[in-house]
């Protein structure tokens, strides 16, 4: 349903209901609030959001089991399918392709700005590509494989109860003045729930790599020499794996509110970025995306036949 109609606009969206939700219980707890006690207010903020999350996908399947197997079935194939967004990432990125295939830089900027946090005025075109690359290497972990191994694991319930975590990250994560306490809970458990899936969709692109010809060994290379570079113990990942197949540097200092943020390259600087490397991203994206699908699936399958 997502590879072929994408995200659902228009009608109510359950992630951003979340992201209402947090807003909401954000300004109830951190209203007249103490310095000293920020922190305790965002690790509450964390349980709030992420109970919800958890217990209201939870509750409708059960009472949708209770009714119908076909209805319970039904429910949970559609509550996937707002997980998930793959087809989205890819549409949003290529977006930023066509523009820039038009030679329209400041199209292309306004695209990539919808997608990233950093500052996109001063880029260049080179520095345009390398950022939409960065976002879909990064996303292809914490959007889509990491949900698809939650819902693997516990359904649609466990996967709103990743995107929770992962809501709360991007929302509260930051290390700024106004969330560098409130935020501090739900950025170190994103850390802590992306980082087994994050390894796994590494070692997947990898694979994704060598079925679609491009530089795999050089993949591996680079994300054994430079998968910690980033301040996440997580996003270097996957960019690693991207960079190397495509033979690319990725990564470097950005600027986010107008200050600079030096973080180190990715890659090594075999050739200039072009036009493409956005396509063959999302190329690795989408073989990603289904080879962990058939792989997990097929290990579901198999533990449950074990344990029968």
């Amino acid at each position: 349903m997502d590879l072929i109609a994408g995200d659902p606009q228009g009608a109510p969206h359950p992630i951003r209901l979340i992201g209402k939700l947090i807003k909401k219980t954000e300004k109830l707890l951190t209203a007249n609030i103490k310095k000293e006690n920020e922190t305790k207010a965002g690790a509450l903020l964390w349980l709030a959001v992420v109970f919800v999350s958890y217990i209201i996908p939870f509750l409708i399947l059960y009472t949708a089991a209770k009714i119908s197997l076909i209805l319970y079935i039904a429910v949970e194939s559609i509550m996937c399918y707002y997980i998930l967004a793959v087809k989205s990432l890819k549409d949003e990125s290529m977006k930023v392709y066509y523009a820039l295939k038009n030679n329209n830089i400041s199209e292309a900027k306004y695209a990539l700005s919808l997608i990233v946090g950093r500052d996109v005025e001063g880029l260049n075109s080179s520095q345009v590509i390398k950022a939409a690359v960065e976002t879909v290497a990064e996303n292809t972990a914490d959007g889509v494989i990491a949900p698809v191994i939650y819902i693997l694991i516990g359904g649609a319930p466990l996967g709103f109860f990743y995107k929770g975590i992962n809501t709360l990250d991007s929302m509260v994560g930051y290390k700024n003045e106004k969330y560098i306490n409130i935020g501090k809970f739900s950025a170190i458990a994103d850390d802590i729930f992306n980082f087994i899936p994050s390894r796994i969709a590494a070692l997947l692109m990898i694979a994704a790599s060598c079925i679609l010809k491009m530089d795999y060994a050089n993949a591996y290379k680079i994300f054994k020499r430079d998968r910690y570079k980033h301040k996440s113990p997580n996003s270097a990942q996957t960019e690693s794996v991207c960079a190397g197949a495509l033979n690319i540097m990725l990564g470097g200092n950005s600027y986010y509110g107008n200050a600079l943020v030096e973080k180190p390259t990715i890659g090594d600087n075999n050739r200039e970025a072009e036009i493409e490397d956005i396509r063959r991203a999302n190329k690795l994206m989408y073989v990603t995306s289904l080879l962990c699908l058939i792989l997990g699936t097929a290990l579901k399958f198999l533990f449950q036949h074990i344990s029968i």
